[in-house]
């Protein structure tokens, strides 16, 4: 389409689903026609066969410009995606039908300020064009264990080339160090053999793979299908171009020298379930570390320094299976008992098969207990164990103890690093300091190896939870990064043993992929699949306040020497929240910007009579309170019907102009409904939410601007599972302002 055209419009409203029994339709068809010269078309049915044909038919006739009043635009996307036309949906079934009183004139007055929005939405809106280059479609996989071998494989297999580095010298990673590993086929009941071989043969004979080993990435530049990539193999740089990178780099195991208070250290036969693993694949047997002779009884610690906030808060999945299998291997190969001394024995789905395989064993004695000590006998190790299934407490001499110690994330290092560096930059007038933890700080990732080595603004490696894993959303995305066309895979990503890795190998390559073939067409990848709008940047009016490049949740922004901004687009996920963030407004969307929700705020039906009820203003967040409002509606609950809903791509993206646009309208009270935040968030654009309720400083300035009360702006954080509460929350927001405050007094100027 051309940048500039001339918009015919057309408003089709449908008034099946209730809305036509609801709502005068005939009203709406008047509100469009004299207050913005639109013309209107019903229909019974309106995501049916003839209902899009009737549009299709205005569409070849000139109509480029479509309002559509019917079901919310979460459902029926498909069918009302046209293309080469601007296409603005407005909310009559769930936000007005299906959640207020039929045929009341409040109901009647909703309806028509949705109309009102709805078209002031479409007369602001452009079409967005793409920001394309001609990209590269490589993968670049990062670590050559079974993880990165799998997306390696996954991805050469769809057609695509693969660039995979590897630090070691040999490709395989831990699974080449297993004597076997956890069943994952029926019956679940027997360990099988690694086929890492195979894997490793795949990979070398594959035309589409390029193999570097004793390698790592020393920097990576760029964005998203122009990432520049400069690999050190023994000391020789070598640079290449990539478009989206799959991290499987593996973990470490827990550091037991901090289980003393379990032997580990202090006694040469207590080990790891890692040693004992190594030492049946090197040596076929299990054997005492102080005497060399045979392990015939071994003690299973579980959870050792796991699920423990003085070690690792989490549970390893996988340790209970490992154990198990390990069981196993005292049974077979030296004819031995095993005890497993557990908290809880964690054997999901159908590796129960397994866990009932291993009782059935009588070599084999599992109790849930706390291990109250472990010390040295004339004859082995003693464990001492309280608060047994048994119900007493109970003593086991054996030949071994293995602790089944947990999985930690190989970003976990480098982040406790970065975060030192933070806590060190952050001290006022100690520039010394900071210059030598910086120093500190470049040796050790240099000694780690770093993963990355990214040259984004926003840091060098990818940013890691409270326990060091690098998911962008523990609920939503897997895979996802909070770097767009990065995704992490395997135990990188979060303990999981082999099976899950190859599982999770496959996502990620896919993810990986998908990113390459959105990118190559100027589209938005996850959140916002498909979106083709990308930030466009004023940069006359910069003031170069940073705000846009620090709050970027993906680090889509760099900064010149001046430190004005300078965009990286395929980096972006259209968020929005750079626009949100900036002060003089100059970030804008072709379809999403500043001025269009401004003047949809402008364009409600603001009633001098108080008889006729006060306006309230509800910004909700398009990922999770947008749909929960749909959902309340969906079970027919009501919620108070002098409430406006703005969708907003993030509450992150909200400008505080907003609030003066709205209260300086006449609006009594204005709340922002966002996602939940915290450690255990789960705003979709990471950190969308909490900088919403962060900017509420900025808002009272405002409203002392205006000489209101700060009260009639509230920020309140929604879960999707918490849709039930919505009546309650606006009802008792509306009460507030009515009871406490009144009428806005700039109501009616």
């Amino acid at each position: 389409m051309a940048e500039e055209f001339e918009k015919n419009y057309m408003l089709y409203i449908c008034t099946g689903c209730d809305i036509g029994n609801s709502i005068d339709v005939e009203k709406l068809k008047e509100v469009a026609d004299e207050e913005f010269s639109v013309p209107a078309k019903t229909h019974e049915y309106l995501c049916g066969k003839e209902g899009v044909e009737l549009i299709k038919k205005d569409i070849e006739e000139g109509v480029n410009t479509i309002i559509i009043a019917a079901c919310s635009p979460r459902v029926n996307y498909d069918t009302f995606d046209f293309p080469n036309v601007i296409v603005e949906r407005v909310n009559l079934r769930e936000h007005v039908a299906w959640s207020h009183k039929p045929n009341d004139p409040k109901t009647q007055m909703l309806a028509e300020d949705y109309i009102r929005m709805g078209i002031v939405k479409a007369q602001k809106m452009e079409f967005p064009e793409p920001y394309k280059e001609e990209i590269t479609k490589t993968v670049l996989v990062i670590g050559g264990g079974v993880t990165g071998l799998t997306s390696a494989i996954e991805a050469a297999n769809a057609g695509y080339d693969v660039v995979l580095v590897e630090k070691e010298a040999e490709l395989g990673g831990w699974v080449k160090k297993f004597a076997k590993i956890t069943p994952n086929e029926p019956p679940f009941r027997e360990p099988r053999e690694p086929d890492i071989d195979e894997k490793i043969k795949q990979v070398m004979e594959n035309d589409r793979i390029k193999v570097y080993t004793s390698a790592y990435v020393e920097k990576i530049s760029g964005q998203p299908g122009l990432f520049d990539v400069v690999i050190n193999q023994n000391g020789n740089q070598e640079e290449v171009r990539v478009g989206s990178i799959v991290v499987a780099v593996g973990w470490e195991p827990y550091d037991a020298t901090k289980l003393e208070n379990l032997g580990f250290g202090k006694y040469p036969d207590v080990i790891t379930n890692v040693m004992l693993e190594e030492m049946v694949k090197e040596n076929g047997k299990i054997i005492v570390p102080s005497t060399g002779e045979p392990a015939k009884r071994v003690a299973f610690i579980q959870c050792a320094g796991q699920r423990d906030p003085e070690h690792l808060p989490y549970c390893s999945s996988i340790c209970c299976m490992v154990s198990l299998k390990q069981a196993l291997y005292v049974r077979e190969l030296n004819d031995g008992q095993a005890f497993i001394f557990y908290k809880d024995m964690r054997t999901p789905g159908e590796y129960e098969d397994f866990y009932k395989r291993v009782q059935e064993d009588p070599g084999v004695f599992l109790t849930k207990g706390e291990i109250k000590s472990i010390t040295k006998t004339d004859n082995g190790m003693l464990v001492e164990v309280a608060n047994t299934l048994l119900g007493e407490d109970i003593e086991v001499e054996v030949d071994l103890v293995v602790l089944a110690t947990g999985m930690v994330s190989r970003l976990k290092k480098i982040a406790d690093m970065l975060e030192a560096k933070e806590e060190g930059e952050a001290k006022e007038g100690e520039a010394g300091e900071t210059e030598e933890a910086e120093e500190k700080l470049a040796e050790a990732i240099e000694e780690v190896g770093g993963i990355l080595n990214l040259t984004y603004r926003k840091g060098p490696e990818l940013p890691a939870l409270k326990y060091g894993f690098p998911d962008s959303n523990f609920i939503c995305f897997p895979y996802e990064t909070q770097r767009t066309a990065i995704y992490a895979a395997g135990p990188f990503r979060q303990p999981m043993g082999v099976a899950e890795s190859e599982e999770d190998a496959t996502g990620a390559a896919l993810k990986a992929v998908q990113a390459l073939e959105l990118i190559s067409r100027g589209a938005a990848t996850f959140p916002r699949v498909g979106d083709l709008s990308y930030p466009e940047f004023f940069l006359q009016r910069c003031t170069q306040c940073k705000r846009c490049t620090e709050e970027c949740p993906f680090g889509a922004l760099d900064e010149d020497e001046k430190g004005t901004p300078k965009p990286n687009p395929n980096r972006c996920r259209r968020c929005g929240v750079c626009m949100g963030a900036c002060p003089e407004r100059i970030i804008s969307f072709k379809n999403y910007n500043v001025d269009m929700i401004g003047s949809m705020v402008k364009s409600i039906y603001v009633p001098e009579d108080e008889d006729e009820g006060l306006r309230f203003l509800a910004f909700v967040c398009e990922n999770d309170a947008y749909p929960a409002f749909d959902m309340a509606a969906l079970n027919r609950m009501e919620w108070h019907p002098d409430v406006r809903i703005i969708p907003v791509r993030c509450l992150g993206s909200f400008n505080v102009v907003w609030v003066a646009d709205a209260l300086s309208r006449g609006i009594d009270g204005v709340i922002l409904i966002g996602c939940k935040y915290g450690d255990d968030y789960q705003c979709h654009f990471i950190k969308g939410s909490e900088l919403a309720n962060r900017r509420m400083e900025n808002v009272q300035e405002t409203l002392q601007r205006l000489a209101l009360e700060a009260e009639r702006v509230q920020v309140v954080q929604l879960p999707i599972s918490e849709y039930d509460k919505i009546p309650q929350i606006i009802q008792e927001f509306v009460e507030r302002i009515e009871d406490e405050f009144g009428p806005n007094p700039y109501k009616g100027f």
